[in-house]
């Protein structure tokens, strides 16, 4: 096929990066550091930090792994932590250290933290006191030499510093007990480390930054190995890409979606940080009440989250009265945008919801619509620079515009590999294409639509069903506030059952299988509908459809 999306770049996106411009992510973000070394970078409970002091502390750090606990350029250090100030600092320093990231979701049970744990051969873990007693449950199987403990307000300004501290261990008893028997403080380790110098090893683009975890296009979860090089160009593919409606040194962006998460982690860390940007981070998006108090205290010009976010944030009743004014940048990922949000956004805002589409294994980004569209389009926009992309069969036979297939990427953000795994590999990287299990089609002009992931999709008297649209024209009807559509084994297939959240009480099922048959062919329409007062949801709020299937497995 023809690379006609090469056409269709919006004005000054280049065509392509060079992936080797930077030696490694250390480079480019000790070059930001340095460049805005006197404005504000993160902020967090009404404390901010300087880009001056990301560079001297996350030093600091980096000095006390390296020369107190001894660490090998290359040994895993996992962090487990929310949006706190403390996780750019700690992962920077492990970066500049020459170790790997390990990101570890601090909601992770004794037998998901251990399984990583151990898969990812974790030497030191970083960890916040709340979840402290998940890790002394399974200390004893795993081979943690060194344990760095925080608390949620460490590196808040004092006295709110201890207050915070106070409140949360002995007001709202947030800290379950815990016991090691050994470990230390993070305060600590800063103080250790800004006593010696930091001798950096030499880190070069083919050295793994992160081992990302992730359920991926297969089976168990897995660490996708991202090098410095994987993360460099996606990097640059992001800032080309944002670059003609940003200005560096005066954007604040609102980071609600988890650090720990590749999608935050590239696009509001990294891209903005490489921008000169103030980063919001905010700890607990699920108070929403909290939330919206501080969107409505900053002149916020961008904001990424995901679908169910966004609906979250639109429902709430002071949200509307928020000053939009310096918003020019709303992102949108990780599940799909549904239009019925993306309207309520615009209508609200004044400023349209960008959909992007990435995955772990590409760092993550593969394809964003130009940035400065007026209206949602509904697709996942054009692939990014030095990115191709490529719709085929099951068999790796490549199909026409607008023939819905599985898009394989081929790019320098593409991962390695998965860790240990090489059988696993093989499935999803061939010949430098990665095959993402997602069913998409390209038009004519370039731009991309994501159909639905290919395990989701569900066979209906041989007929291909598509949880994304029977989601999409459910989610239409007001008294929907979530919805979840998945497929039910039969004997001979599958039929349709859709999980409904309810807004309005009343809401019946007979009204949802009206709507239905009013904008669905027969065989589209859902059999079951089972209400619920919450559906499974990850740590950045998408929502889990395998999760349901799972329960009907076992049922």
């Amino acid at each position: 096929m023809e690379k006609i999306w090469l056409k269709n770049y919006p004005v000054g996106v280049p065509a392509e990066i060079d992936p080797d411009r930077y030696g490694s992510i250390n480079e480019m973000m000790e070059q930001a550091c340095e460049q805005y070394r006197d404005k504000a970078a993160f902020s967090n409970m009404g404390t901010t930090i300087s880009y001056q002091v990301l560079e001297e502390q996350s030093r600091a750090f980096a000095t006390y792994l390296l020369e107190v606990l001894k660490l090998q350029k290359g040994d895993r250090v996992a962090i487990m932590m929310p949006n706190l100030l403390q996780y750019p600092i700690a992962m920077f320093g492990i970066l500049r250290a020459g170790l790997v990231v390990v990101n570890v979701n601090p909601l992770y049970t004794p037998r998901e933290l251990e399984y990583e744990l151990k898969d990812a051969l974790c030497e030191a873990v970083v960890i916040l006191s709340n979840v402290a007693h998940t890790l002394q449950a399974i200390l004893h199987a795993v081979n943690i030499r060194h344990i760095i403990v925080t608390e949620i307000g460490d590196l808040l300004k004092p006295p709110k510093s201890y207050c915070v501290n106070w409140i949360v261990k002995y007001i709202k008893r947030m800290i379950p007990p815990w016991s090691f028997p050994h470990y230390t403080t993070f305060r600590d380790a800063l103080k250790t480390g800004k006593t010696q110098p930091l001798n950096k090893p030499l880190v070069t683009g083919q050295d793994i930054a992160f081992l990302q975890y992730t359920g991926g296009t297969t089976g168990i979860a897995k660490g996708a190995i991202l090098s410095h090089r994987n993360l460099v160009s996606n990097l640059q593919q992001a800032m080309a890409w944002v670059r003609p409606v940003m200005k560096p040194g005066q954007e604040i962006i609102v980071t609600a979606l988890p650090l720990y998460h590749i999608f935050s982690l590239t696009a509001n860390c990294f891209t903005f940080v490489c921008l000169g940007a103030l980063n919001i981070l905010v700890t607990n998006p699920r108070d929403l009440k909290s939330f919206v108090k501080l969107l409505s205290r900053h002149r916020f010009t961008a904001i990424t989250g995901v679908n169910t976010l966004f609906k979250a944030l639109l429902n709430h009743p002071d949200f509307s009265r928020i000053d939009f004014s310096p918003l020019r940048l709303t992102l949108g990922g990780g599940m799909a945008v549904q239009q019925t949000v993306a309207v309520r956004w615009k209508s609200v805002t004044k400023t349209p919801l960008i959909e992007a589409y990435g995955l772990t294994e590409s760092s993550p980004a593969v394809c964003i619509n130009p940035l400065n569209g007026r209206h949602f389009s509904g697709t996942i926009g054009l692939p990014i620079s030095s990115t191709e992309i490529s719709i085929r069969t099951d068999d790796g036979e490549e199909l026409g515009c607008e023939q819905p297939g599985e898009l394989w990427v081929k790019g320098p953000q593409v991962m390695q590999g998965y860790w240990n795994r090489a059988e696993e590999t093989a499935l999803v990287l061939q010949d430098g294409w990665l095959r993402t299990g997602d069913i998409a089609t390209i038009d004519e002009t370039g731009f991309v639509r994501i159909i639905d992931r290919k395990k989701d999709m569900i066979l209906v008297s041989g007929f291909n069903v598509y949880p994304n649209e029977v989601e999409e024209v459910i989610s239409r009807m007001k008294g929907v506030l979530e919805v979840a559509v998945v497929g039910v084994p039969l004997e001979d297939g599958e039929r349709v059952k859709a999980f409904i959240v309810k807004r309005d009480p009343t809401l019946t099922k007979e009204e949802i299988l009206d709507q239905c048959h009013r904008e669905l062919t027969a065989y589209k329409i859902p059999k079951e509908i089972e209400f619920r007062n919450e559906l499974p949801k990850s740590a950045v709020g998408k929502i889990l459809r395998r999760c349901l299937k799972e329960e009907k497995l076992k049922a």
